[in-house]
């Protein structure tokens, strides 16, 4: 079973069961199933993260850890999904749409990445949009990568 955690004071966050609508939108079009957690943090929150584990400073807008065990687990567990609130909120107003359709983008793509989908080169960036697309649009979103 997958879990949002609010880590936050934002005011406008969606309700932890659209997150988890998104999640589960997006494992089934990617065909995979596991826990997932999905984690609302402020600036400083990801500032850490980003530097930690990327090595990069400042924020970012979401940031995908995948679960890896050496061991057996009886349950089936994709990973952690953390995404920036703040920054979200910002660019909504940058790309012009709406708070939900970043939020929503932002979750799609965060497990898509749990999924193994990648975007470090055109192709498999063209896969992985081509396939967030259709996620949000099926969900009643308008195509996050048109206008």
């Amino acid at each position: 079973m997958s879990t949002v955690q609010i880590a936050c004071r934002q005011k406008e966050i969606p309700q932890k069961t659209e997150f988890l609508s998104w999640v589960e939108a997006s494992q089934q079009a990617a065909g995979r199933a596991g826990e997932i957690t999905v984690r609302i943090v402020d600036e400083n929150e990801m500032g850490l993260l980003n530097q930690q584990f990327r090595g990069k400073e400042g924020p970012t807008n979401v940031l995908s850890f995948p679960f890896e065990t050496s061991h057996e687990v009886e349950e089936e567990i994709l990973g952690d999904i953390v995404i920036c609130a703040q920054l979200v909120e910002q660019e909504a107003v940058e790309f012009q749409v709406s708070p939900q359709l970043r939020w929503a983008h932002m979750t799609v793509h965060g497990v898509l990445h749990l999924c193994g989908y990648l975007h470090n080169i055109d192709a498999e960036a063209k896969q992985m949009e081509q396939l967030e697309s259709r996620i949000l649009m099926e969900l009643g979103f308008s195509d996050p990568y048109e206008g």
